[in-house]
């Protein structure tokens, strides 16, 4: 599909060799935690995915399109580790807060930084924030229900799907476009990434969570009505309004008064 799109270039797939049953195994070990079955399968089949593209401007290939899964030995653990390495230097568990529980209006219940959630990336996603595994009930023990979260780069959760198959058509339908997560956010994608939806539709543009109006973007200002010329009614001039008595007078006593200074002036001259 890909190569068959018009200004697709140098569509690269990185074939990988399953992972090793016992590295599964050590890294279910390691983190005290199972992974969900279809994750497990899809190691057991290939360890991460990696699939790029490009397009040609001025016949010079630019990359676009990215689709990546991490391997069993990438998939780490987020907010375990300080930032920065000087001492009581803080994390990301710091930025939970717990009075600011909220009623999420019958959303998800967001992941949590700190020791209550387990989150492991998935994706980098070229830096534009992170998709996550995220196992949401750590405590007392962890609950082997997951889900896959979007972390954008501002540290906002962004629910995406309740198992990583559904998400793994996500990302193939998706094409690997730039920012494509950003369409399942309140604010969407930047009119940069919205430009290379348009030239590269994905399936799932007709959704309720990515549709959009045709009619909103166009220019719906018609020329021939704005420009019409229009029969122009004539305008009546007003007669100014008549003076009463005593103004006509002061104004002829005024006039008078300028004539004879006006003569006074030029016999003196």
């Amino acid at each position: 599909l890909l190569e068959a799109s018009p200004g697709v270039a140098e569509v690269t797939f990185v074939e990988k060799e399953p992972a090793e049953r016992h590295a599964i195994i050590s890294w279910e070990q390691k983190n005290s935690c199972i992974l969900p079955e279809d994750l497990k399968n899809f190691y057991l089949m290939t360890d991460g995915f990696q699939m790029t593209w490009s397009v040609k401007i001025n016949e010079t290939p630019m990359p676009l399109g990215s689709m990546v899964i991490n391997s069993v030995s990438k998939l780490c653990r987020l907010g375990g580790s300080s930032m920065y390495t000087l001492p009581n230097a803080p994390t990301l568990a710091d930025l939970e807060d717990d009075t600011d529980e909220e009623d999420n209006g019958g959303k998800p219940e967001k992941p949590h930084f700190d020791s209550r959630s387990l989150i492991f990336e998935l994706d980098p996603c070229n830096g534009n924030g992170k998709v996550c595994l995220v196992y949401k009930h750590a405590k007392p023990v962890v609950s082997p229900d997951t889900e896959i979260w979007f972390l954008d780069r501002a540290l906002y959760w962004h629910f995406l799907t309740k198992t990583f198959t559904a998400y793994y058509r996500l990302l193939i339908t998706h094409l690997g476009l730039p920012q494509w997560q950003y369409a399942f956010t309140s604010y969407g994608v930047s009119p940069q990434a919205k430009q290379w939806f348009n030239m590269y539709k994905p399936i799932t543009i007709n959704t309720a969570l990515l549709s959009e109006e045709a009619d909103t973007f166009v220019n719906k200002l018609d020329p021939n009505k704005v420009f019409k010329s229009k029969n122009k009614t004539p305008v009546m001039k007003k007669k100014p309004p008549s003076q009463p008595a005593g103004s006509q007078k002061s104004q002829t006593s005024m006039t008078s008064s300028k004539t004879s200074s006006l003569s006074g002036n030029s016999s003196r001259k």
